[in-house]
């Protein structure tokens, strides 16, 4: 599976772009803010000659869904998401405004994911893993094959995500990353929503959420 990751937004979000052996590809959280970005996507499709046939949404938070609707619009794709994180989609266009951006009614989803749940695209499967914390229907997205996970806003290279929104609660996210995360093979990749990837071992070593 070849991982290509492009960063969009004032907000920085990773959206992750995986590509099978025959160029089927998922798109992970896409978050093309304006018009550039939305063409710097499109291009980035083209020029690698992949074909999107799945989009996923770690979690609802604008930065996360703001390409949604380019996805529907250019391929007929609507996102799969947890359910439980349906208020933080509904919210999305008031939540822009508190940040001074803007954006469109993000699409409803295509249908809901929930934990275990094995999601495929052309030759490669996920496994959805619900790490609330974060959000309260926080994914993260585990590939076994490939040896790497898609944490979302769960887990950071060196830190974790914030709990202090809507739905977020502190000793629910480190549980979750604890019981769901941290238990993966120690050579996982994780790749996470903002920032640099990192791995299951050096988190469990050396981030001081979890390192006493």
């Amino acid at each position: 599976m070849k991982i290509f990751k492009l960063v969009f937004s004032p907000i920085e979000v990773n959206t992750y772009i995986l590509a099978d052996d025959s160029d089927n590809c998922a798109i992970i959280d896409c978050g093309c803010y304006d018009k550039e970005e939305s063409e710097r996507l499109l291009d980035f499709i083209k020029s690698k000659s992949i074909n999107p046939v799945l989009l996923l949404n770690t979690h609802c938070h604008l930065d996360h869904i703001f390409g949604n609707r380019l996805v529907l619009e250019r391929f007929g794709l609507r996102p799969y998401s947890s359910e439980l994180d349906e208020m933080n989609r509904k919210d999305a266009v008031q939540h822009a405004i508190l940040f001074g951006l803007t954006m469109d009614d993000p699409p409803e989803p295509a249908g809901y994911i929930s934990d275990n749940q094995i999601v495929t695209f052309g030759t490669e499967k996920l496994v959805a893993l619900h790490v609330p914390g974060h959000t309260a229907g926080s994914l993260a997205f585990y590939s076994e094959k490939n040896n790497c996970v898609f944490t979302g806003d769960a887990l950071f290279a060196g830190s974790i995500g914030r709990t202090d929104l809507p739905g977020g609660n502190y000793d629910t996210l480190i549980g979750s990353i604890k019981n769901k995360l941290l238990v993966l093979p120690p050579s996982t990749v994780v790749y996470p929503g903002h920032g640099d990837e990192t791995t299951i071992e050096k988190e469990m070593k050396s981030n001081p959420y979890f390192h006493d």
